[in-house]
């Protein structure tokens, strides 16, 4: 290993070490002057260590998936407004721990959006954990019964942007609902919550079982908050309609009521 190369490894610049020569072979056939050289390398050293920190961030988050924002249909969801995703996906609502909150029928691409967002918000340099409502009160039950709760809090407190997937699929036990009010009031003005529903939050309190407790989540997810409400049928089902398989199945066209967030 040359002088250089060690110089590099000291300075963990180690895209540039590890292709060094090539790298150096590039610059001089672009007849590239100094400056010009220094600038080159940085970008490949830059360009490698954002795809690292990106790769690693991604797996950090446990998505279902991967989506971007450029593979959403928004032609067959026309309820979702792009210029809002686009605001969204500059992430400044987690600079202010705001909130998102996605409402919709089955199959309109709501986590398709969440995670499409939080990929976005990994790539702006955020901290990112999705995780289903189910799994996530299941989660914080075991650690109260294993005497871990305030940890398990925490753990769920610490990343800037936390994804809750599938609100109101399933209705919460009552302490299951007292556990996720912990949380969100935990996170409260400190870090930003994402979370998908297919339910209208008017009929939350159908979901948690206690219509105090639920306007209690409300004040706090609602203050500083973006709610999207799309309106549609279901990627999934859309073919399966159109070859008259599901032709006795009744169409869900309708998302949450406009008035839902009131």
């Amino acid at each position: 290993m040359t002088p250089l190369e060690i110089l590099l490894g000291q300075l963990r610049l180690t895209a540039l070490r590890e292709r060094l020569d090539n790298l150096l072979d590039e610059a001089a056939k672009k007849e590239m002057n100094l400056r010009e050289a220094v600038q080159f390398l940085l970008e490949v050293e830059l360009a490698s260590k954002t795809d690292k920190r990106v790769k690693m961030g991604q797996a950090m988050a446990r998505f279902p998936y991967q989506k971007s924002l450029d593979q959403y249909d928004y032609a067959s969801q026309p309820s979702v407004d792009p210029k809002q995703v686009r605001e969204l996906a500059t992430c400044r609502f987690i600079a202010n721990a705001e909130n998102v909150v996605l409402l919709g029928p089955p199959g309109v691409g709501k986590t398709h959006l969440a995670v499409a967002l939080g990929r976005e918000a990994i790539r702006h340099c955020h901290s990112v954990l999705f995780i289903s409502a189910a799994a996530l009160v299941a989660s914080l039950a075991k650690a109260q019964d294993d005497g871990r709760l305030d940890d398990k809090l925490i753990h769920f407190a610490k990343p800037k942007l936390l994804i809750v997937d599938e609100v109101g699929y399933l209705p919460f036990e009552k302490r299951a609902a007292h556990l996720f009010f912990q949380l969100v009031a935990k996170r409260y003005e400190k870090g930003s919550m994402l979370l998908t529903g297919n339910r209208p939050v008017s009929e939350w309190d159908q979901v948690f079982g206690d219509a105090v407790l639920v306007t209690a989540i409300l004040d706090r997810l609602l203050h500083h908050s973006h709610v999207m409400m799309i309106k549609g049928t279901s990627y999934r089902l859309k073919e399966k309609r159109k070859s008259g398989l599901l032709q006795n199945l009744p169409s869900v066209e309708e998302g949450p009521r406009p008035d839902s967030t009131k």
